[in-house]
């Protein structure tokens, strides 16, 4: 029995790469009995009498698990924002954020299509870079057509599994072209009437680049769920809450109405940031909306 990851999955096939090749392959019937399908990223058993008629017969046990987009095993996500068309969206951002903190994934931030910035843009953008740098979190800012930028996203991705990720219509797909040219991965013009991308990528694949390591390019979305995540968890995946939560005079403080909470207290003196404690209330109301309703 051969061994190998899958590095795509299209039409119920999953194209599982070893030392040997790509072989083409199909999922056992058992996994569906079982409630697991094969992602792509997972490390996998297979069967192949050629190249275009294998079956998957066995999943490792997977380091994480994304649902959207689908794909397992994943290192870091690169989080891709624009500047503009669309505008950067701070919500969405710590959306994301969220997510990857809660499935152990290293996140950065990039800032794209910064060849359109602004003038006026520039002090809100320094604002945002800022503060995410002084949570810790890596940020770049990127353009297709200024090659130096790229050049310093390539150490970051070189010899890693990592997620392209972002609201649809900010870039993934063409900054993945400009990175690797030739996979010539399709993109479209952002819609004027809806001021968003369209939907271009069909399906989950993992790239390999020149520098070791894969990137995969992922189906665009506008909106995250926080299903998988409990109210009471949620302040874990905010790194400047998370590093108060022992100092909150009650053990289980949301940090919305109790008293003696250090992050509502940190929030008044300027520590974190308004706006980040605003999304992490709305965030939590989310949540508990979501339990309510199921």
């Amino acid at each position: 029995m051969a061994r190998g990851r899958i590095i795509k999955a299209l039409s119920g096939f999953y194209y599982v790469e070893n030392e040997d090749g790509i072989f083409q392959c199909r999922g056992r019937g058992i996994f569906r009995k079982r409630k697991i399908s094969p992602l792509v990223g997972d490390w996998v058993d297979f069967e192949a009498d050629n190249r275009t008629d294998g079956t998957v017969m066995d999943i490792d046990e997977r380091k994480n698990e994304l649902v959207r987009p689908p794909i397992a095993n994943v290192e870091q996500a690169i989080l891709i924002f624009s500047i503009e068309n669309p505008s950067f969206n701070p919500v969405l951002l710590d959306r994301f954020l969220v997510h990857v903190e809660a499935n152990d994934i290293e996140p950065v931030i990039c800032f794209s299509k910064i060849d359109l910035e602004v003038v006026e843009d520039r002090d809100a953008l320094n604002a945002y870079e800022e503060d995410y740098k002084k949570l810790g979190y890596t940020v770049l800012r990127t353009s297709i057509y200024i090659e130096e930028t790229l050049q310093t996203l390539e150490p970051y991705i070189n010899e890693k599994i990592s997620v392209f990720a972002g609201q649809s219509g900010v870039g993934k797909s063409s900054l993945l072209n400009a990175i690797k040219p030739g996979i010539n991965i399709e993109t479209n013009e952002i819609s004027k009437s809806l001021g968003r991308g369209k939907h271009t990528t069909r399906h989950v694949e993992l790239i390999p680049l020149n520098g070791g390591g894969y990137v995969a390019d992922t189906p665009g979305f506008s909106s995250l769920d926080f299903q998988s995540i409990r109210a009471d968890e949620l302040s874990l995946f905010f790194p400047e809450m998370k590093a108060r939560i022992n100092d909150c005079k009650f053990r289980q403080c949301t940090h919305v109405n109790e008293p003696g909470c250090a992050v509502k207290d940190a929030c008044e003196t300027g520590e974190i940031a308004e706006y980040r404690y605003k999304h992490y209330v709305e965030f939590l109301e989310e949540i508990k909306s979501l339990k309510r309703r199921y």
